[in-house]
């Protein structure tokens, strides 16, 4: 087997997250973006140590588990989904499985097992979304072209492209409100003729459509983000913004300017042309106010279910010290405050700190403290100490520097939740060494028809 020959195949499995297994005689390739089940024809990309890696390039034959049509025009193409052509259900028993063995393999490593060498741990399956489409509250869309010296056109990447940005008018992981100020935002640039930002020249003008609409409130944030290489009256844009018959109401719109070489959304400058630069959100009986780069969960109402199993893990916090480390805008320290003595979150994002000290104000809540800073230096200067933790660090998991420091404290339970369970299995072996095991975890669904899935596991000292 060779880099550039073509096999074909059937994809036998797909773990955590989006590898798919193909075997070809005595060989198995890794291919991604593929269902189980599917006959394929793909090309060796990589092939080194044992190891190679395939790239599909055309599925022969559908999998059984695909058992409804694409609910939008750009399936298979886009980058935005990849199973919406599986049923939800199947969707669900799939990432199950998937978390489910993740975890017993990292525990039958660390030694967690029973007489029969089994994990040794309660597993409590899957939670779904509420809400299979339409459920993302925040969405950044990218400005480029279909294809080369093609039109302009504002939507996602094209699924394994850098560059091709398909129109995603259709989409529908987010609600119609927003692919409709979608399609006003494309028609006037492309109207006026503006460029978009190329990213290898470093040259152009238009580079982001981020939108942010509260799924309780309706609320809708609208982020224009260009670089400052060209001017336009933006007047004319906001009245057509503000004129279209939406369902929610659209409360704020920014021009962010971003000269920045890296392609993130970020602000050298925000002009505020209407409005304010938040919204509000309401989960499990609190008020958030969520301003624009402020980390909230992206399906609000699988967040609710994602919290919900997050104070049931934690169990009675009365009277207790929480640590809410990775605490964004502070939504579990304050859904845990109300019996607790006090809790105190630590997150590096400013902005999402100001927020949740706003949050808790806002939430009549005295005993919460927000800290901006490394959760890694901010234990070193807190001389609090907890009687329970809970950690939701971003999808690399927690910094290998920190981790020690969190389980040096000796709590009887600390909760994890995880964006990516590889994360997470990483990381349990430093809990098992430091006398920790796994009770329970599950999995809330907060990302429907793509790879990925939330996981929640409690940790309790031996």
């Amino acid at each position: 087997m060779k880099k550039g020959e073509i096999y074909e195949g059937i994809i036998e499995k797909v773990d955590f997250p989006n590898k798919g297994y193909v075997q070809v005689d005595d060989q198995k390739v890794l291919i991604k973006n593929g269902i189980p089940g599917q006959n394929v024809r793909f090309m060796i990309q990589k092939k080194r140590s044992g190891r190679a890696q395939g790239r599909i390039m055309e599925v022969l034959e559908k999998s059984p588990l695909e058992t409804r049509e694409p609910v939008c025009s750009n399936f298979p193409a886009c980058g935005g989904c990849m199973y919406q052509t599986m049923s939800y259900e199947n969707q669900l028993e799939m990432k199950d499985r998937q978390i489910r063995e993740l975890l017993e393999d990292a525990l039958i490593q660390g030694g967690q097992t029973d007489a029969e060498g089994k994990a040794d741990f309660e597993w409590e399956g899957i939670h779904g979304s509420p809400i299979e489409f339409g459920y993302r509250n925040k969405m950044e869309f990218s400005f480029g072209d279909e294809y080369k010296d093609g039109p302009l056109s504002l939507g996602l990447h094209k699924k394994g492209s850098t560059y091709d940005i398909l129109n995603t008018d259709d989409c529908r992981l987010v609600h119609k409100d927003m692919t409709d100020i979608l399609t006003c935002v494309r028609t006037f640039f492309q109207e006026k003729g503006a460029s978009y930002y190329r990213k290898l020249q470093h040259v152009g003008y238009l580079r982001h459509l981020m939108l942010r609409r509260g799924v309780t409130s309706g609320e809708i944030l609208v982020h224009l983000v260009t670089t400052s290489q060209e001017e336009y009256d933006l007047e004319p844009l906001k009245e057509q913004l503000l004129a279209l018959p939406l369902e929610g109401r659209i409360v704020g719109i920014m021009h962010i300017i971003n000269d920045s070489l890296s392609d993130v959304v970020k602000s050298d400058e925000t002009r505020i042309l209407y409005g304010q630069d938040y919204f509000y959100e309401t989960l499990l009986g609190l008020k958030f106010r969520i301003s624009t780069f402020s980390f909230f969960q992206p399906n609000s109402l699988a967040a609710e279910v994602l919290y919900n199993v997050v104070r049931d893990y934690i169990q009675n916090t009365s009277g207790m010290e929480v640590f809410d480390l990775y605490s964004g805008t502070g939504t579990i320290a304050q859904l845990l405050a109300p019996v607790a003595k006090e809790v105190i979150g630590v997150e590096i994002v400013e902005d999402a700190v100001e927020a949740a000290r706003e949050n808790a104000k806002l939430n009549g809540l005295d005993n919460c403290r927000f800290i901006a800073g490394d959760v890694l230096k901010v234990l070193d200067d807190l001389t609090e100490k907890p009687d329970v933790i809970v950690l939701d660090p971003p999808r690399d998991g927690i910094h290998p520097k920190a981790l020690p420091k969190i389980l040096s404290y000796g709590v009887n339970r600390i909760v994890y939740v995880s964006c990516k369970a590889t994360s997470l299995a990483r990381d349990l072996e430093a809990f098992l060494q430091a006398g920790y095991r796994l009770e329970k975890a599950c999995c809330v669904d907060q990302f429907c028809e793509t790879v990925w899935t939330e996981a929640v596991a409690v940790f309790v000292k031996d």
